[in-house]
């Protein structure tokens, strides 16, 4: 049986049915997504009958709901309940029972509006290949969170011993990129039966959005780098992906992508779609003639209307953009000599960049704060954007990756921290990098501030319950400036 933390039970003696565990996503006030997914090998079933339950004790001796649901191979035999009627701020426990046998029994929590401090689990790229999920098991110990924050590349779409320790024996499966509804499908399979990422997922919601690995390598709206025309259309082949990842993520349906969640005065929670929704095709390079044209966009006209008009009404204390790829500034030409700036990232496009640094310092936001992924590395930035404000605006954190390669995975430990020391020369902004270790990020947001802690795991290379806190960094109410703890 897997370990869901000293909070969560499993009490099942048959797994047999659920394999893939169980997961919950998208809280609200007073409802929840769950998900389970069916595994019945005894019959060629095409629709399945089950039974949900929940109530606020993990023996479910009081139920607060539950209900019948069906699944079939429609949706790969995957199950979604939007559970409603709830009371926010509240714990919850939640199982599934299929011919009388039962789910593993997972956690969820509700938000509230009342609540005096948050606290979030940060994360991204994990890549089955490269190693064990070991932070995710870390992060499935902690008490109930209020979410965990995935910033994207849940999956990684490569074939096996394409981007990976072939070393290990983690083989993608099916052996092959993926292409087909049915590849998407059965690689979000051979994740799930990850036993460090069945623990997280029932120990804690999730709030996911996601980067290229889900769909292709550097994904745009209408292509990718790691998209070929023998490959067949692009929209079919990104159509199966993200109908698998609905099907498989404990996500709210028939919205879009980007979605905010309001707790309270305290904070809201921005995810912003950089990949899918709008952003242009990347061109190779800042000497590029079209590189500083407004008519590249990160995001569409129209998520950009919602976030701004959102961000300007809001009442919150802070504000947390879920960003996949690095907002701030970020020169790089010491480190990588043919790519001064990141073309995948906010630099990669430039208007659209000014155009939301500008609006930031035009409305005078306070208590701008992004958490973001895709790097495999850890970041702690005042947001600074040299065409619109060369004093800080915003702050940024990006959290290191679960187990995606880092820079000394390329090149020597003596490379990567030259490196890190090269990024702090050019960019007097960074207030913290690591480009070598593999975690998560811990944030907890109160009235007064915000503190981000970097969290570490000692190897991916084999499974370890070590872990060690790398970093702490604070962000105080109504100023842009990061302070730092040193724990050397």
């Amino acid at each position: 049986m897997v370990s869901l933390g000293s909070c969560v039970s499993n009490e099942s003696p048959s797994s047999t049915f659920f394999q893939h565990g169980v997961a919950s996503g998208d809280p609200l006030e007073n409802n929840i997504i769950l998900w389970t997914r069916v595994t019945d090998t005894s019959a060629n079933l095409n629709q399945m009958e089950l039974l949900w339950e929940m109530a606020e004790d993990d023996k479910f001796r009081d139920l607060t709901n539950s209900g019948n649901i069906a699944t079939s191979s429609a949706r790969d035999f995957t199950v979604k309940v939007d559970v409603d009627g709830l009371k926010e701020g509240t714990v919850y426990f939640y199982r599934f029972n299929y011919k009388d046998n039962y789910s593993p029994t997972g956690r969820t929590k509700t938000i509230s509006n009342t609540a005096d401090s948050l606290e979030f689990a940060i994360v991204s790229c994990s890549n089955y290949e490269w190693g064990y999920f070991n932070a995710y098991g870390r992060i499935a110990q902690r008490p109930i969170l209020d979410a965990v924050i995935h910033l994207g590349d849940y999956i990684y779409e490569y074939a096996p011993g394409t981007y990976g320790d072939t070393t290990l024996k983690r083989k993608h499966f099916p052996a092959k990129e993926l292409i087909s509804l049915q590849d998407y499908r059965s690689r979000y399979a051979q994740y799930r039966l990850d036993a460090d990422l069945q623990a997280v997922h029932a120990s804690h919601p999730f709030i996911t959005i996601w980067d290229d690995h889900e769909v292709a390598n550097d994904v745009y709206k209408d292509g990718a780098q790691n998209h070929q025309s023998d490959e067949g259309l692009f929209n079919t082949r990104k159509n199966f992906a993200t109908q698998a990842y609905y099907e498989w993520m404990p996500i709210r349906e028939n919205q879009k992508h980007y979605r905010k969640f309001k707790y309270g005065a305290l904070a809201d929670l921005y995810m912003l779609d950089e990949r899918l929704d709008g952003r242009t095709k990347p061109v190779p390079n800042t000497k590029d003639p079209t590189y500083q044209d407004t008519s590249r966009k990160m995001i569409s006209d129209e998520q950009r209307s919602w976030l701004f008009e959102n961000l300007k009404e809001s009442s919150a204390t802070w504000k947390i953009i879920g960003n996949q790829v690095i907002f701030s500034d970020l020169k790089q030409g010491m480190v990588f000599p043919n790519r001064a700036r990141n073309m995948d990232s906010w630099d990669g496009y430039p208007a659209d960049k000014n155009r939301f640094a500008q609006f930031i310092k035009d409305e005078k936001l306070k208590n701008i704060v992004f958490v973001t992924g895709d790097t495999h590395s850890s970041w702690a930035l005042e947001v600074i954007t040299k065409e619109v404000s060369r004093v800080p605006i915003a702050t940024e954190f990006g959290t290191p990756s679960i187990n995606s390669a880092n820079f000394d995975e390329y090149s020597t430990l003596d490379s990567a921290k030259m490196a890190e020391s090269l990024y702090a020369n050019m960019n007097n902004h960074i207030r913290y990098n690591n480009l070598t270790d593999h975690g998560y990020t811990l944030m907890t947001i109160t009235k007064n501030k915000t503190t981000v802690r970097f969290y570490y795991v000692d190897t991916v290379k084999e499974p370890s319950q070590i872990e060690r806190l790398g970093e702490k960094l604070w962000v105080f109410d109504g100023k842009p400036a990061i302070k730092r703890f040193s724990l050397y």
